[in-house]
């Protein structure tokens, strides 16, 4: 894609708007992006860039975003505040606008008890939601934290994540309204399997104007097998299976479990995109990048053009 392609362009449209998310590898190996990348390209508007997801080391999401793009697709960097200080946050935001990052995904992150390094010393010196106000700084008053002056502002698009089922569910309406006031453009939902609660949370945001000012991309994906809905329903917070779904995903024999959990992703999606205030999905699907095209067609998103980067 040439010009001004990618996100960005995408949320200005009419149309759909499909992210997708791509974990960089636990090596040094850059083939590895490549590949997931050019599974994508053409089929999603963007593909996010993973932070150490789940506080295991990965390939920084920084060299992965540079190595998106090159791969022809619009990258979303992901940076959380877990290893970070705010003058490594700065530096690193800096350093994305530097090198051709249009996108950003800002979030507090996971503690390091949870990955493979338990015993690493946590930062959090900022929250998202400060993360998100200082990258809004940033680019649009061209200042440091400090109040030090950017000869040269950087311009991406500032995103944010929201999970509209955990508790207190009445509060996550409300909660979103702060991000965006923060400087939020867009935000990218955890999953979504309860379409009827997902859409009256979307209704709150409509009521408080939050629609109006950050395009809402729900989070989606197939649920491939009975170990992960025990997962996904035992250990995953405010993840929420509707007792239907897990009923029709139990009653197929288990080799069709699978089959079964992409037919109920695709027609999710095809309701999540008819609710107002939703612009577009966000695929998860781990692993299996070959079959985010499959998802796309078959839920009949139409696409136009590839996602290239200038």
């Amino acid at each position: 894609m040439s010009g001004e392609g990618g996100l960005r362009a995408a949320l200005a449209s009419d149309r759909v708007v499909v992210t997708a998310e791509i974990g960089p590898p636990r090596d040094a190996d850059p083939e590895v992006i490549t590949r997931k990348a050019a599974a994508l390209r053409g089929w999603v508007d963007a593909a996010n860039v993973t932070d150490n997801q789940g506080a295991n080391v990965r390939m920084s999401s920084l060299a992965g975003s540079v190595l998106v793009r090159r791969a022809g697709v619009d990258a979303v960097m992901q940076l959380t505040c877990r290893d970070r200080n705010r003058i490594a946050l700065q530096s690193d935001l800096i350093g994305a606008a530097a090198l051709g990052v249009r996108n950003v995904l800002l979030l507090t992150g996971d503690h390091p008890a949870l990955g493979d390094h338990p015993d690493a010393k946590p930062v959090f010196d900022l929250d998202g939601v400060q993360l998100v106000w200082t990258a809004r700084t940033l680019r649009d008053e061209g200042k440091l934290l400090s109040g030090k002056a950017l000869a040269t502002r950087p311009s991406w698009l500032i995103g944010s994540v929201e999970n509209p089922f955990a508790p207190p569910a009445a509060l996550r309406a409300r909660r979103l309204a702060k991000k965006v006031a923060a400087g939020a453009e867009f935000v990218q939902t955890q999953y979504v399997f309860d379409v009827d609660a997902f859409a009256q949370w979307v209704r709150r945001l409509r009521e408080e104007g939050v629609t109006e000012r950050c395009a809402v991309i729900a989070g989606v994906g197939p649920i491939r097998s009975l170990r992960m809905l025990s997962f996904l329903t035992g250990e995953v917070p405010g993840v929420h299976v509707p007792p239907e779904l897990e009923r029709r995903l139990r009653g197929v024999p288990a080799h069709r479990v699978e089959a079964e959990g992409l037919a109920a992703c695709v027609e999710t999606i095809q309701t999540l995109v008819e609710i107002p205030g939703v612009r577009g999905v966000h695929l998860m699907v781990f692993g299996h990048d070959d079959e985010v095209p499959d998802i796309v067609r078959r839920a009949g998103i139409s696409r136009k053009g590839d996602s290239d980067v200038d």
